[in-house]
């Protein structure tokens, strides 16, 4: 935004002429005055730190606050991040909505992914091919957006294609989703941009290239932009390395849609780290327990705290009220 509309919404917000404010990052910034802060959502929690969280929160004195993702932290990790927050899960599917069909394979498959393109399109239905990079890279030999644009439009001529990066201007990218969504660009090579914040219900095949490149958490969600119809949906996840960690880390994937179990597993295959203080990755090193294992024992010690600050607050309490009645008192 300009500065001067920027001035104008932060007056509007200080002197509550507005109700509902829907803003990025910019929010959590010191010039951001609330009349009266009663309620903060914030939305795609994991793109979020812990200390974002409490910059929020702190706008107010003790505003409700609800943090949503769909693309959850491990359940065994929750309760350390999110220790001072009740956790609800909605597991269901919205209605009509079909499991999306996962599949990892290798560039064998290359000639009938192809195919399978076609007959997605012929069925008047769009495709997304996301790559992990936008240019040639010179370390990494990985699949690149610029490349496979010019690939598929030799490889199948008759598809309606075109591609979406971040280094494009913005009137550009807007024109490129805008023809997408109204079908008249069949296929999208893209990069990650579109792992949130896109609906294209028309949308029913995703291919990742170079899959094992990205994190499974990530690959949840970028998945998450097909299946959003009642038509049935399709991930192919193209695995270029030869890596038994990387052909386990896919066939989480292949083998479930539960977010929560993706994250577990995509946990455990990467290792112990740092947890502590406000990152938000890796598992804390205990000394004598294991986090998997001792699960229950952690529960019953947050819950011991938990009735301990509650008894400690209450008796805070009447301490508070009593010394209030006999200063009234003159006592």
């Amino acid at each position: 935004m300009k500065k001067h509309e920027k001035e104008e919404i932060l007056h509007k917000i200080e002197n509550h002429e507005t109700d509902l404010v829907i803003g990025t990052h910019a929010i959590f910034q010191e010039d951001v005055v609330f009349k009266k802060l009663a309620l903060c959502i914030t939305d795609e929690q994991h793109r979020f730190g812990v200390q974002q969280r409490t910059l929020f929160s702190a706008k107010s004195v003790m505003p409700h606050l609800l943090v949503m993702s769909a693309t959850p932290i491990p359940r065994t990790l929750a309760l350390i991040l999110y220790g001072d927050l009740d956790i609800s899960t909605i597991k269901e599917l919205p209605e009509n909505r079909k499991k999306v069909l996962t599949y990892s394979v290798d560039e064998s498959y290359r000639t009938r992914i192809n195919e399978f393109i076609l007959k997605i399109v012929s069925k008047q239905e769009q495709v997304f091919i996301v790559c992990p990079s936008i240019y040639e890279n010179d370390v990494l030999d990985i699949t690149n957006v610029i490349s496979k644009y010019q690939q598929i439009q030799s490889d199948i001529p008759s598809l309606k294609v075109a591609m979406l990066h971040g280094e494009m201007k913005k009137n550009e990218k807007n024109e490129i989703l805008k023809k997408y969504k109204n079908k008249e660009i069949s296929v999208l090579v893209t990069t990650s941009i579109i792992e949130v914040g896109i609906d294209i219900p028309n949308a029913t095949l995703m291919i990742i290239e170079d899959a094992q490149q990205f994190g499974l958490s990530q690959l949840h969600q970028l998945r998450g932009r097909v299946g959003r119809s009642d038509k049935q949906s399709y991930c192919v996840l193209f695995n270029q390395s030869k890596s038994d960690i990387a052909r386990k880390r896919l066939d989480v994937l292949v083998k479930s849609n539960d977010g929560f179990y993706i994250s577990e597993q995509d946990l455990i295959l990467r290792g112990p780290g740092d947890f502590f203080g406000t990152k938000q990755h890796g598992l804390p090193e205990f000394k004598i327990a294991n986090i998997y294992d001792d699960m229950d024992i952690l529960k019953l010690a947050q819950k011991a705290v938990k009735e301990e600050i509650r008894d400690n607050n209450v008796y805070r309490q009447l301490l508070g009220n009593g010394l209030d009645y006999l200063s009234k008192a003159n006592l």
